[in-house]
């Protein structure tokens, strides 16, 4: 039995059209191998797929959570929000914990503030000064304790996580292709190597492991594990006119997670991020991320390929150290020769 692409099997001519004849015409095009089975990961990396996936829709949960209570304090005028850099901050608990209890003097209030926060005390005053009263208490108690709720179970997920890793590490003899195994990564080994890459963290090397596994012998080459994963835009060709066309949807939760490592290497001075700066100025932030994304899985997929092979970054000069300094001379000056100047260039001393 095979999991196949619906749309290859639309290409194939003499279709039929009813359900009887159209399994009958599956069958056939099964069996003369005119089909190409998709790509299902070992079990183990399908359970560790359901966990990431699972725990990826209760975070989201718990922010949709944060933002119903950041929209209660504004109700009644509590902006705390506009002064702690996050309402996660434990100072900001303790806080909506007094609140909830009854406190209503802002000065006491804000000398709950802990740590680097206790030096915006006059900042906190005016922003805890406002009408919070008991109603708002009562749902800010019920928002507090879904949080709480989505944090236990987020936490049990990151238990049952680390431990799919280690099993899926502890049967890599026999999940794993002996292709792989050679040379190939696999479970706690994968995430750490992966989490050295600019802009991956250990969250989301453990969303790329749970979604294209660690045996990329199912991906022949980098292209086919970029064009699997709908980073790379097909071409439209007419005639001698070429266009480029749109990446696909693909995999949500993967593209998700490169085009997050993609927003965190582009702000960084590096050569993920010197390559986003060189992309932005000519193709936009939003394909210049993409090209970013597609920059990060080749480079997944080359430590996965070979587990003896560790992440090096090129620097952020690299593009600048391989240019060719007497064809920029040339160009440059032929630019100027164009606008009407004579230059003479003399080396500097």
């Amino acid at each position: 039995m095979q999991l196949v692409n619906a749309r290859d099997v639309k290409n194939v001519p003499g279709r039929p059209k009813t359900d009887k004849l159209d399994a009958v015409w599956l069958a056939k095009l099964t069996e003369k191998g005119m089909l190409r089975p998709s790509f299902v990961p070992p079990a183990p990396v399908r359970q560790l797929r359901d966990y990431t996936r699972l725990r990826i829709d209760l975070t989201r949960e718990r922010t949709r959570y944060w933002q119903r209570l950041e929209k209660l304090l504004e109700d009644a005028l509590i902006k705390v929000s506009a002064v702690a850099s996050t309402m996660t901050a434990m100072s900001v608990r303790d806080m909506l914990e007094a609140l909830i209890a009854g406190e209503r003097d802002p000065h006491r209030l804000a000398g709950l503030a802990r740590g680097r926060m206790r030096s915006k005390h006059a900042a906190l005053v005016p922003a805890l000064t406002g009408r919070f009263d008991a109603h708002h208490g009562v749902m800010a108690r019920v928002l507090l304790n879904q949080i709480d709720a989505l944090n236990a179970e987020i936490a049990v997920l990151d238990d049952q996580i680390d431990d799919q890793l280690a099993a899926i590490t502890a049967a890599a003899p026999e999940e794993v292709s002996p292709e792989a195994e050679a040379g190939g990564a696999t479970g706690q080994d994968a995430v750490q190597r992966l989490s050295e890459v600019t802009g991956i963290g250990v969250l989301t090397a453990q969303i790329i492991v749970a979604e294209i596994g660690v045996d990329m012998s199912q991906f022949p080459t980098a292209a086919h594990l970029v064009s699997w994963a709908k980073l790379s835009p097909r071409t439209l060709q007419s005639g001698a006119v070429l266009q480029g066309g749109r990446t696909g949807k693909g995999n949500p939760y993967l593209k998700g997670a490169l085009g997050e490592a993609a927003a965190v290497a582009a702000r960084t001075d590096t050569f993920l991020g010197e390559r986003y700066r060189r992309l932005v100025k000519r193709r936009g932030k939003l394909k210049a991320l993409v090209a970013v994304a597609r920059s990060i899985l080749v480079i997944v997929w080359n430590l996965l390929a070979d587990h003896s092979v560790r992440y090096r970054d090129l620097g952020a000069d690299h593009y600048v150290s391989r240019i060719d300094t007497q064809r920029r001379v040339r160009n440059h000056l032929s630019q100027l020769a164009a606008l009407g100047y004579r230059v003479t260039v003399e080396p500097a001393a």
